[in-house]
């Protein structure tokens, strides 16, 4: 993949976020179905939805990228259908709204309440456990997709190479505990109704506007202190996240499959840290002591069956320290890596 040294401005970084491999092209050849995506107005849906689009286009053939939203920024509705993705306007715990979309083959899960939960719990089980119970229902019929997250998992030590899928659930915290909620429930509806399940526990995707290197970048920028207690952490650039995650709806089953999604390495936040001070030409101001565990996944099994990941760290590290240093938009949306209690 031909990437640009940096990104000048966000059409740039659109463009490399939903650019498609041959193996996802390939894949669209010859995969029956059209896709449904719900929640796709987030941080990913939206360069997700315009990947499947394109690898669509590329691959000559006609299938429908519909994605569903409240479509609280009315630009990102108007970004998508300007790509070809159709739109559905709504609210996912309206049941007769979920009652009213269409059936779809393969069906993306990407809603989800994380920050916020202290002080609004039912909202956040409500958006988490429950409403994923009405989607494996009304999608019973299709193969489906469904983001998770690490922190379902305990912290672990950092030589232990991160937690694996086989190993059992120890969620911190309401928020991680009503993340193990939706697996369960998607779980139940995989069993109930033979319905095909990816449940994929991503730990961390990564791009120039939000994610853990911005803001360990921003506060190298902003001459700010970083706590290193939570010293360690998985990334993964979002493009390869999001065409890995695509690709997963052939690997659905019954009972429900679960997938860690990350990149190869554990990185040092210390060590990264630095590394934004010797590019951006910054004072680096650290303080505490790493934790000897820290949240971290085992990504063997997803490398096995989609291949690794095609953007490296450094790669991404460069990007981010041209685009944190020269003032381009962020989001403005903190991931709260550092957590180690499990309150958002």
């Amino acid at each position: 993949m031909d990437y640009p040294k940096n990104f000048a401005n966000e059409k740039e970084l659109e463009e490399a976020l939903s650019r498609p491999t041959p193996e996802l092209v390939d894949m669209m050849k010859e995969l029956e179905g059209d896709f449904i995506l719900l929640g796709v107005a987030g941080k990913m849906g939206v360069s997700m939805a315009r990947m499947a689009k394109r690898a669509c286009g590329e691959a000559g053939v006609q299938k429908r990228i519909i994605g569903v939203s409240r479509f609280s920024s009315p630009e990102q509705r108007t970004f998508l259908e300007e790509s070809g993705v159709e739109t559905i306007k709504g609210d996912l715990l309206d049941l007769d709204f979920i009652d009213s979309l269409p059936e779809v083959k393969n069906v993306i899960y990407l809603a989800g309440m994380k920050f916020g939960t202290e002080g609004n719990e039912s909202a956040t089980w409500a958006m988490n456990s429950f409403l994923p119970g009405l989607v494996v229902e009304k999608f019973k019929n299709s193969r489906i997709v469904a983001f998770s997250t690490g922190c379902v998992y305990p912290l672990v030590k950092i030589a232990s190479g991160g937690s694996k899928e086989s190993d059992s659930p120890e969620p911190v915290g309401e928020y991680s505990q009503s993340c193990l909620g939706r697996e369960r429930l998607f779980e139940f509806g995989s069993i109930k109704n033979d319905t095909p399940v990816v449940l994929i526990r991503l730990n961390y995707a990564v791009e120039m506007r939000y994610g853990v290197l911005v803001d360990i970048a921003t506060k190298v920028n902003n001459n700010e202190t970083i706590d290193l207690t939570m010293g360690y952490a998985n990334v993964i650039w979002q493009g390869d996240a999001n065409e890995m995650i695509l690709r997963t709806v052939r690997y659905c089953e019954t009972p429900a499959k679960h997938l860690n999604i990350s990149g190869s390495e554990v990185i040092s936040i210390a060590d990264i840290a630095r590394q934004f001070g010797k590019i951006m030409d910054k004072e680096v101001k650290l303080t505490g002591v790493e934790a000897d565990s820290a949240l971290l996944v085992n990504v063997s099994q997803g490398h096995k069956l989609l291949g690794k990941p095609r953007v490296s760290l450094d790669q991404v590290l460069k990007w981010t320290a041209d685009w944190v240093g020269n003032d381009h938009r962020l989001l403005g949306k903190p991931t709260h890596f550092e957590v180690r209690d499990g309150k958002y």
